[in-house]
């Protein structure tokens, strides 16, 4: 299958409040491929994100999905987006929730019947499809939101933090299931404070302080910087950063 770049964001610049979040950043995913995008809190990575999907406006450059510039709401139906909180209706079941954020974009009857269930046994979810969302802990709550980002068969897949509050045997289903998502041509970009997580992309952008400090794969990015994991790497950056 020939790789193709699924989204692309060029020179990105984003300013609040006459602070610069963003300052020159460009980052892309192609089909096949899992983007993992790390560094410290407030540095950049969710809006990154946000500026990609269009939902917050650059004040410089391009951010493009599927040969598409963004915001564009019928690409939007082709990817699937897991923000960082929970988007969930708390009075309803998980199976309502996911019926009703299924028919959102446009899945009914058997089809929809059939994604529901799958994504349920994916995210270990099934023995609890009937029970109110109010009645699940944290972790469940960001496995049903996983389940929802899942359900349209996206083309590309955005999940900020998506592994907070899930335990380890969990997480690792999860990014296995990731894995089997990027081998069936998806493009994959995952924002994570979880450094063994960042071992297991295909490529690992670094952002501090509003800019892409680096890009690479692991590998990559270990020999660089003469390091044994993917934590030392980020560890040695942030000190040549404020060098």
């Amino acid at each position: 299958m020939e790789s193709k770049t699924i989204a692309n964001l060029s020179h990105a610049v984003k300013v609040y409040d006459k602070r610069t979040v963003l300052n020159d950043v460009s980052l892309s995913v192609n089909s096949g491929q899992i983007l993992g995008i790390i560094g410290p809190s407030g540095s950049g990575k969710t809006t990154s994100i946000k500026c990609l999907l269009g939902m917050e406006k650059l004040n410089s450059g391009q951010a493009t999905i599927l040969n598409t510039t963004m915001p564009n709401r019928k690409v939007l139906g082709r990817i699937g987006y897991m923000g960082q909180s929970d988007a969930l209706y708390e009075h309803l079941s998980a199976y309502e929730n996911l019926v009703f954020f299924g028919n959102l974009i446009g899945l009914k009857g058997k089809q929809l019947e059939t994604m529901i269930d799958e994504n349920l046994q994916l995210v270990k979810l099934s023995a609890f499809k009937n029970k109110l969302v109010h009645t699940f802990s944290g972790g469940m709550k960001r496995r049903l939101s996983l389940a929802i980002t899942l359900l349209g068969n996206p083309e590309l897949i955005i999940l900020d933090e998506p592994t907070v509050g899930i335990d380890p045997s969990l997480r690792k289903d999860i990014w296995e299931q990731l894995r089997t998502l990027s081998l069936q041509g998806k493009g994959v970009i995952v924002t994570t404070h979880v450094m063994d997580e960042a071992e297991k992309c295909d490529l690992v952008g670094l952002i501090i302080d509003g800019k892409l400090f680096e890009i690479g794969t692991p590998v990559a990015l270990k020999e660089k910087f003469n390091a044994t994991s993917i934590e030392e790497v980020f560890l040695k950056a942030e000190v040549d950063n404020h060098a």
